[in-house]
């Protein structure tokens, strides 16, 4: 009997995934329907609405809808266009070029909007036809930007560490946003490297040198909006103001970015507001039904009998780790981030608590591998944005992906057995 709760959830869970139903109502269908073996039908409604209400009902949740409204007003300030250019008088004429700039651009892009679809869709935009017109295959600049603009989900600010904090019970956002750092361009620095040696190797074309005048000139045109990721991450360490303050502050200095740049216009606004409003009502109807989900799985104590198991199996750190990473990146194939995160960390991290591993470095862990789940078919909203903005198909793209998969991988595996990498910056803080 003690297992038909768990067989009833994972059941309909997929069932209603593979007929085409929304990620967001297969949660909350399964986990209503887990919850009727166990009580009676109107208990079981009022619950599961009640746990998707109370599930949103956090302050630290209002940086979300905040973060994602200055992304969307980053991505129509002109903010792109002045890091591309940035980014191409620091590596364009390196082998792989217009590939580099792509991954460094791609970094930056997304640390300020803390969006990786935000991110592939600015850059496979605008660098996409340039690199067609350099020679370079549509497949593999596509394969590049798609991987490059998951790495701003873990350089800060980011609104999937900011889920995980929700979802750990509380760890420290400003130690999370330090922590995340290291770990995205380490990734970024790896996937340059993939693209280089396949760039070098097709013989694709390289750029002229940039002088110090060119790069000085790009660096003070691009000034105004990296100095966004120095107002809220400095703010936030500092104790000046909280996460969702700085959320807040982010979208007023957007806003004003976007005016003074004058990409942005008063007859503009209005879309831009209904853009971020939709895409918060997604990412919001995802959280209520993964907090539903995770209050059932608490209720019929999976996460204790996951834990007893894993443990069962070994009480080597590194082979837990190693386990634990590999159902990650197998979930990341068939769930969005963010439920995953909202379901899985309840499960995994008494593990490894239980372990000695700090909560901080198991979160970018997470959403580190996680990330290369956008990237995978059949649920990656980054492959597919990557894709329809290439006007290429998935196949075509699976090719180049593999060897930026594999870097990705690396960059994980380091970052999960070298904790440094990942505690060195908030412990310089004392977070």
């Amino acid at each position: 009997m003690e297992y038909i709760p768990i067989l009833v959830l994972i059941i309909s869970f997929v069932g209603l995934l593979s007929i085409g139903t929304p990620v967001a109502w297969s949660i909350a269908i399964s986990s209503l329907l887990t919850m009727l073996v166990s009580i009676p039908a109107l208990p079981a409604f009022t619950t599961i609405s009640q746990r998707m209400a109370t599930g949103l009902d956090s302050f630290a949740l209002l940086a979300i809808p905040f973060f994602i409204l200055s992304g969307e007003l980053m991505n129509n300030g002109g903010i792109a266009h002045r890091l591309i250019a940035f980014a191409k008088t620091l590596v364009g004429a390196l082998p792989g070029g217009l590939a580099l700039i792509n991954v460094i651009s791609a970094m930056l892009m997304g640390a300020i909007a803390g969006s990786a679809m935000a991110s592939a869709s600015a850059m496979g935009s605008i660098l996409g036809p340039e690199m067609e017109k350099e020679g370079y295959d549509k497949e593999f600049g596509a394969a590049v930007n798609i991987t490059s603009a998951t790495t701003g989900l873990v350089i800060p600010p980011s609104n999937i560490l900011i889920v995980y904090s929700l979802a750990s019970g509380g760890a420290s956002i400003a130690a999370l946003f330090l922590a995340g750092y290291i770990p995205g361009i380490l990734t970024g620095l790896f996937l340059m490297v993939v693209a280089s040696f396949w760039a070098k190797k097709k013989g694709y074309n390289v750029g002229k040198r940039s002088s110090f005048k060119e790069v000085f000139r790009t660096f003070v045109d691009a000034v105004p909006a990296l100095f966004l990721l120095v107002l809220v991450i400095g703010g936030i360490v500092a104790g000046i103001f909280t996460a969702t303050e700085a959320s807040a502050i982010a979208v007023l200095y957007s806003l004003i970015l976007g005016f003074i740049y004058k990409e942005i216009t008063l007859e503009k606004l209005p879309k831009i507001f209904l853009d971020s409003s939709a895409t918060t009502a997604i990412v919001m109807l995802l959280i209520g039904a993964s907090m539903s989900m995770s209050w059932v799985l608490s209720y019929e104590h999976i996460p204790q009998e996951i834990s007893t198991g894993l443990l069962g199996i070994s009480d080597n750190k590194i082979m837990i780790l190693l386990i634990i990473n590999l159902i990650l990146l197998l979930v990341g194939i068939f769930m969005d981030i963010t439920p995953a995160v909202l379901i899985f960390t309840p499960i995994f991290l008494p593990v490894v608590t239980k372990l000695g591993i700090d909560p901080v470095h198991f979160g970018v862990i997470m959403i580190l591998n996680l990330c290369i789940g956008l990237c995978t078919p059949p649920v990656g909203s980054v492959l597919f944005v990557g894709v329809g903005i290439a006007k290429t198909s998935i196949e075509k793209v699976v090719r180049p992906l593999l060897p930026l998969f594999v870097a990705m991988i690396a960059a994980l595996f380091l970052i999960t057995y070298i904790p440094q990498l990942t505690l060195w910056l908030p412990g310089l803080f004392d977070l």
